[in-house]
């Protein structure tokens, strides 16, 4: 007899989403409250550098794409949530 499911190597177990972040958002309406998991694992972020301008630059155009608004009905979107932890502000990125 198996003495279970025994996970391969590389794969994740269920609740392991692969992702580095995660928030609680409630819904002001119903007060339900869900996870979003957002940003890769095994990248570091570096606000206030040419590599976060270079991901600011292109996440706008995904926000654009997309039509989110970030500051408003939009902001908990993982697109938005890790445009917040770069610290964009429009195509750049902030050092503070």
């Amino acid at each position: 007899m198996d003495d279970g499911f025994v996970v391969p190597e590389g794969w994740t177990v269920f609740g392991e989403h692969g992702k580095k972040y995660s928030k609680t958002v409630t819904d002001p309406d119903t007060g339900r409250e869900r996870k979003v998991r957002y940003g890769a694992k095994g990248y570091t972020i570096a606000p206030g550098t040419d590599k976060g301008d270079r991901y600011c630059s292109r996440s706008e155009g995904q926000r654009q794409d997309y039509g989110y608004d970030c500051s408003g009905k939009d902001k908990n979107t993982p697109l938005c949530l890790s445009r917040a932890k770069w610290k964009c502000s429009g195509k750049t990125s902030r050092k503070t």
